[in-house]
């Protein structure tokens, strides 16, 4: 994982910050947050209050729900009688979105309680489409605080995911656990599932069977993928290089197997081995592999640095699903609008959506 240096100032400011009305448990802006609090799937529509297509029998039971997305308030950019919208820019779709979909990370290298991710939410919101939390941070956190958190991402029509903490679980407690680590995760409110094996050996055959496992308890399954063994925690980078990397042809036939077989909506493709920790020049012939044999809708990749997302976005375009830290946002939201952006991409992502 890449750790944004702007996280720490971010947090200084909202220390400072008073006056904001704490979401306490029962209180009528807790009550009225979670009334507004909506499942959001990864599934897409074409507006922002009709009903998401229904899915294929083999989709995530989280998908074939029908629920009405909660209304998307306009962006000054998109606001031609009020705001900046004789500006030419890309606009962005309405959630939830297939292709252009933008993650983010949750606590990790900052605390994140209800002020703050309201201020995140509250501002950038509608570039928003999911929350993760790394790895098992929710499970630091008392009961009422997750809560507020989950119904403030459900309220701005986002998507809350764990982190790939499962490999945890399964590999300290075998299946018994894993089944009530999901029901737990179901009862608190969580939409995806991540199911990460960067540090267990896990055979194929038994990680669609966990994805089967996610999609029965009524939870969406996000595979996390990758080529570095130990991605994903606080391994230091000679230690990655050491233990070496896989066979790319392994994350790419995974995949065909988790979307293809399993009708996994999205798969995450882990940066470590590929953008991150290299130790030399990218592995872009890894991500030109991976997007030969699927669709872009159905990978999403880590690109918690600028240079990386930058990258992305100028080699395939604004649709290109990215997962980065919360305190980049606002960068990428106005990368992906073509508003701005470094040499290589300022004023040159555009569209063609006649």
């Amino acid at each position: 994982m890449a750790t944004p240096l702007r996280s720490v100032a971010g947090t200084a400011l909202r220390q400072a910050r008073t006056g904001f009305q704490v979401r306490t448990p029962g209180s009528p802006v807790a009550a009225a947050t979670a009334a507004a609090a909506l499942t959001r799937p990864f599934t897409t529509t074409t507006t922002t209050t009709t009903t998401a297509a229904p899915t294929s029998p083999s989709k995530s039971p989280s998908s074939q729900n029908k629920q009405q997305a909660p209304s998307q308030p306009k962006i000054l950019l998109e606001d031609s009688d009020a705001g900046f919208g004789f500006v030419r820019h890309n606009p962005a779709p309405p959630k939830p979105r297939a292709r252009g979909v933008t993650e983010i990370r949750g606590p990790y290298y900052t605390v994140m309680g209800p002020r703050y991710l309201a201020d995140v939410l509250e501002t950038m919101g509608p570039h928003i489409d999911g929350v993760k939390f790394a790895g098992g941070s929710f499970s630091l956190f008392a009961e009422a605080p997750l809560r507020q958190l989950l119904d403030l991402a459900h309220a701005h029509g986002a998507y809350v995911s764990t982190g790939g903490w499962v490999e945890h679980v399964l590999a300290s407690g075998g299946a018994a656990a894993v089944d009530k680590y999901l029901a737990r995760c179901k009862d608190l409110g969580f939409d995806v599932v991540e199911l990460s094996a960067g540090f267990v050996s896990l055979p194929a055959d038994d990680w669609v069977r966990l994805a089967e496992r996610v999609r029965d308890a009524g939870l969406t399954p996000k595979p996390e993928l990758g080529i570095q063994f130990g991605a994903g925690g606080d391994t230091p980078a000679a230690e990655l290089r050491s233990i070496g990397t896989s066979d790319p042809g392994k994350v790419i036939s995974m995949a065909r197997r988790f979307v293809r077989d399993v009708g996994v909506e999205r798969v995450m493709i882990e940066s470590e081995g590929i953008t991150e920790n290299v130790g030399g020049a990218w592995r872009t012939d890894v991500i030109q592999a991976i997007l030969r044999e699927l669709p872009l809708e159905n990978v999403m990749f880590e690109a918690a640095d600028p240079d990386v997302f930058n990258w992305y976005i100028r080699e395939f375009g604004v649709d290109v699903n990215l997962f980065v830290d919360h305190s980049q946002i606002v960068q990428l939201a106005g990368l992906r609008a073509g508003i701005w952006g470094k040499s290589d991409t300022f004023g040159k992502i555009t569209t063609y959506r006649p």
